[in-house]
């Protein structure tokens, strides 16, 4: 009696553990759309506008500050902060901001504000100025294949 109500306690007690490592390991965490500092900023707090009209990247305010899918952007200006606010897609960066190379890598990856470039209308942001430099070797394969993988990783 007392070996039957051990083997079932212990019986109970290794599908609970052996249920929370399956679950721990099939559950996975969804990419968000944009990538955020741990304060919830954008680009690290760079104006996307400034990229685009400035062709250099410049830090934004909390003077200037936007909230656009959830997260925080900072703009250098009124005005960068209107043309963002007329139309977001224009100036966002692409793939929600993460590293444009990890992203055709089929991952991500955080950036430096530093390392950036415009292709056809297109602000790309990169880990570092190191991958950048790899990013344009050959950037017209990698954009296809981050385009391809975009929405996959989205899922993930």
């Amino acid at each position: 009696m007392i070996t039957s109500n051990i083997f079932r306690h212990i019986l109970i007690i290794v599908l609970f553990i052996f249920s929370a490592v399956f679950f721990a390991c099939t559950t996975s965490s969804a990419v968000d759309p944009i990538n955020t500092t741990s304060d919830g900023l954008a680009i690290k707090g760079y104006d996307p506008v400034a990229y685009f009209l400035e062709k250099r990247p410049v830090k934004g305010s909390k003077e200037f500050e936007y909230t656009w899918m959830g997260a925080q952007w900072l703009f250098s200006s009124a005005e960068n902060r209107e043309s963002f606010k007329s139309d977001p897609s224009t100036y966002a960066p692409k793939y929600g901001g993460y590293c444009a190379y990890a992203v055709s890598q089929g991952t991500t990856a955080d950036i430096d504000p530093e390392a950036w470039s415009l292709v056809d209308g297109k602000l790309y942001l990169n880990l570092n100025k190191k991958i950048q430099n790899h990013w344009t070797n050959n950037m017209a394969a990698f954009i296809k294949k981050a385009d391809e993988n975009w929405p996959g990783i989205l899922k993930k």
